[in-house]
């Protein structure tokens, strides 16, 4: 309830800050929330199908991200042969923008779901490699030396200490890389696509109707809050069962 009342009041303050602002500029660049909100309901349905595309790809994309960027984090955070080779490349590579590559992944891979999608992983791979890496190497080797005082082999370390250690950093980097991969959708959707909330925004904005445009902002904010909520939902019970 506390959390309810919590995006209550984050949503009044957002709406009475968006209508003072339109009125001050007093453009239609900027409609006021009483001219967009009421249309949201009108292209609901129209936008389902952009909705669930755009969930889709950034969604497979971040597991995909996930799933390479994770176990290769925690091998070289625990070796420090494989930090050494590693590290320089990660230096070159990560502040690189990833979306710069878009254009290069269009050729390749044609206009469809696979450029974006690799665009997106390849981002949310690079910021959870890093994220993992270093809350691997912090985690105390007092206590690897006491499970494997137990007997257990190297799987049982990372299974047991290493990967529980670095949960909540994982979680936080997902988080955090979220809004990264839904801004690169965006720019992928809208530069080279015909389906998608990015698409949807750019095609209105195209005609000028800038209500409808706002739709598309707004579910696209959505999208954004949805796997936020998905994310914290998710560290809740990671932690809960760690402490158990």
């Amino acid at each position: 309830m506390r959390r309810l009342l919590g995006y209550i009041g984050a949503l009044a303050a957002i709406l009475v800050f968006w209508e003072l602002a339109a009125l001050l500029i007093n453009s239609p660049a900027l409609p006021t929330p009483v001219a967009t909100i009421p249309l949201f309901g009108q292209y609901a349905l129209k936008l389902a199908p952009d909705f669930a595309i755009s969930l889709y790809r950034v969604v497979l994309a971040m597991l995909i991200g996930t799933a390479l960027a994770m176990p290769l984090g925690l091998v070289i955070g625990r070796s420090e042969r494989l930090n050494t080779f590693f590290a320089p490349l990660l230096y070159l590579l990560y502040p690189i923008p990833k979306i710069v590559f878009l254009p290069v992944l269009l050729i390749l891979l044609g206009l469809g779901d696979a450029p974006k999608v690799v665009l997106i992983a390849l981002t949310i791979f690079f910021q959870v490699l890093v994220t993992v890496r270093d809350a691997a190497r912090t985690v105390p080797e007092a206590a690897i030396i006491s499970i494997r005082s137990l007997g257990a082999h190297s799987f049982d370390v990372y299974r047991h200490v290493v990967v529980p250690a670095c949960l909540p950093e994982l979680i936080t980097a997902l988080r955090i890389s979220s809004g990264t991969a839904i801004a690169i959708l965006f720019f992928a959707e809208a530069i080279a696509g015909s389906t998608g909330l990015g698409y949807f925004i750019v095609d209105s904005w195209a005609m000028i109707n800038y209500p409808r445009m706002f739709v598309g902002i707004i579910a696209m904010a959505v999208l954004g809050v949805l796997l936020y909520e998905c994310f914290d939902l998710l560290e809740r019970r990671l932690l809960r069962q760690k402490a158990h």
